[in-house]
């Protein structure tokens, strides 16, 4: 018999899920309404448009793995989804569920969070794969909604003067063709687990898409303190960038410069120590889940 760690009473979880949906709707609503409106916000719609999460799904609550409902009449139809069990009085998720195809990409995720988890971080990068990214100004992502800090020319040579080095494939496979070769490391797809590192700002960003794919497995609870760190991250991510968010209310952080790059790794660092115990929970989780036997 698999013991589970937490049992929720009706009226605990069903608080649970409707305060999770207000706080949810307070960033899905306004992406709604600047979706409609054909409005862009440069630093928040990213969380909405690089991850596949749907809005929808962001907004219900699910309890993880581990934790038992008292069950209610009627069961909202969430938690009626196959990889729940459902008895007499309680409600469960049930890792028997779990296809192969489930178990694959539960494992992929949890082995490269393990192997991230385990290595040295570092922060040598100071942000600048934004910089290489709209280098000879082939593809600036941004163009039309904010401006460049510098003239193409003063970015070009910011990101020739610099060191680079970017261990993140999802942010190295978007660097100008030209800012390729300056990269001191070269991740690819399949290589992927061998580069990722814990100081990397985008593999602590990253900590929500894998929860997200866990989902509900993980639980909302810890999906969304992944997403409020992914937004810190990325909040950091653009202000080290060469675009100019002032208008936004960001300040820039001056990577250019010797102060800039300071406070960069400074709170670099912080986004580090904030993921540390987040990426620790997804990896145990996700480890009780391939394994329910061992729980």
């Amino acid at each position: 018999m698999i013991l589970h760690d937490s049992y929720l009473t009706a009226v605990d979880w069903l608080t649970r899920a409707d305060r999770h949906q207000q706080t949810a709707r307070h960033w899905t609503v306004p992406f709604r309404e600047r979706r409609a409106s054909r409005q862009k916000h440069p630093v928040y719609d990213f969380l909405f448009t690089y991850y596949p999460f749907s809005l929808g799904r962001l907004e219900q609550w699910h309890p993880g793995y581990g934790i038992t409902l008292e069950k209610v009449d009627p069961l909202p139809e969430v938690y009626q989804g196959k990889h729940y069990t459902t008895g007499r009085d309680a409600v469960m998720l049930d890792a028997t569920t779990l296809t192969e195809k489930n178990r694959h990409r539960i494992t992929w995720i949890h082995n490269l969070l393990a192997l991230t988890q385990s290595r040295t971080a570092n922060f040598s990068c100071f942000g600048m794969h934004e910089w290489a990214m709209v280098y000879s100004g082939a593809d600036i992502r941004h163009r039309e909604s904010i401006p460049l800090r510098f003239s193409q020319d003063e970015t070009d040579h910011i990101v020739e003067s610099q060191a680079i080095a970017c261990s993140h494939f999802d942010a190295f496979r978007f660097f100008a063709p030209a800012a390729l070769p300056f990269n001191k490391l070269q991740p690819t797809l399949e290589s992927r687990q061998d580069f990722e590192q814990p100081g990397c700002l985008h593999a602590n960003m990253d900590l929500y898409k894998w929860a997200s794919k866990c989902m509900p497995w993980v639980g909302s609870d810890l999906l969304w303190q992944c997403f409020q760190l992914a937004l810190a991250a990325r909040e950091l991510d653009m202000q080290a960038s060469p675009y100019d968010l002032t208008d936004y209310g960001y300040r820039p952080i001056k990577i250019e410069t010797a102060d800039g790059r300071s406070e960069y790794e400074q709170q670099q660092r912080g986004i580090n120590a904030q993921a540390k115990p987040l990426r620790q929970k997804l990896i145990d989780t996700l480890a009780r889940c391939l394994h329910p036997s061992r729980t």
